[in-house]
């Protein structure tokens, strides 16, 4: 390999196609045009001599030498950034923040966080996207994630900004025709509506029970879940901000209120790593600022 003088956004490039998968995922991800990154890429293979990536019908996929690149490439990027960090003027931030945010709960109450984050950072370019889907954080190119109820166990880093408060709720009309569940073994009894095959946990005095429900209506989205509540459809446990309306209205009644849900959590999850960027800690500190409490 001969001496080669690699730019750092030629570095960041390959690394986002690398992880992406493709060209045009990676320009999404960069918010530039496919041939910008195409070009790009080519200056990388032909300032190092060898070839990173084999173009496919597919996209492409990394070559072995691409493999053990990308690597190298993520941790020069990594030290860059935190560099920029280290000489940026107190409370300043540049860069780009992407940010993976559910959608029920985040389009009306996180969005205002994400835009105040930033008009405080006018330097910051913001990418947020609201799905209720689960996403891959480093599969997907994401700096972190907001995300709500009761974790389970992964290799990714969690910070918890502030407790969610939700309640077991139905329709008065389904509690008229298949009756009020007043304990777990009831609960299981009834129509559930879940976000998949998710458990639900109560409390009895100070334990907490786990239980599985079961039932056929399903969506990935909470509020499509309280539209099937207030219909008739079953029971459903949901955080206060999406329901807190329908019980002002009557057209939701709480539910099991003898034995209530613990307050989860709504949590900021990044990909493991020493240290959080300037970035994610900012943003860290705003959503605790704002989600104590979240309740209703």
């Amino acid at each position: 390999m001969r001496n080669a003088k690699v730019d750092i956004e030629e570095l960041r490039t390959f690394v986002e196609v690398a992880d992406a998968g493709g060209v045009s995922p990676a320009a999404l991800r960069l918010g530039v045009s496919k041939s910008i990154v195409s070009r790009r890429l080519l200056r990388l293979e032909s300032e190092l001599g060898v070839q990173l990536l084999a173009r496919t019908t597919r996209g492409a996929a990394l070559t072995e030498a691409g493999v053990t690149f990308r690597d190298y490439a993520a941790r020069v990027c990594t030290e860059i950034d935190v560099a920029k960090e280290t000489i940026l003027p107190a409370g300043e931030l540049r860069g780009r923040l992407r940010v993976a945010v559910p959608l029920s709960f985040g389009s009306n109450y996180f969005a205002p966080m994400m835009a105040e984050m930033a008009r405080r950072h006018p330097q910051l370019q913001i990418h947020t996207c609201y799905s209720d889907q689960f996403v891959d954080l480093i599969a997907g190119g994401y700096d972190c994630a907001i995300r709500i109820g009761y974790l389970q166990d992964s290799n990714l880093i969690a910070k918890r900004v502030g407790p969610i408060y939700g309640k077991f709720v139905a329709s008065p009309g389904y509690v008229k025709e298949h009756g009020s569940p007043e304990t777990p073994e009831e609960l299981v009894a009834h129509q559930a509506l879940m976000q998949g095959t998710e458990t639900w946990q109560l409390m009895d005095g100070d334990k907490i029970i786990t239980v599985r429900p079961q039932g056929r209506f399903k969506a990935d989205n909470g509020t499509a879940l309280a539209a099937a509540a207030a219909a008739g459809l079953g029971i459903a446990y949901l955080p206060d901000f999406l329901t807190n309306e329908l019980l002002a209205s009557g057209a939701l009644v709480s539910v099991m209120t003898r034995h209530p849900p613990p307050p989860a959590g709504a949590y900021v999850i990044r990909p493991p790593g020493q240290h959080p960027a300037r970035k994610i800690r900012v943003l860290t500190e705003l959503l605790i600022e704002h989600c104590n409490p979240v309740s209703g």
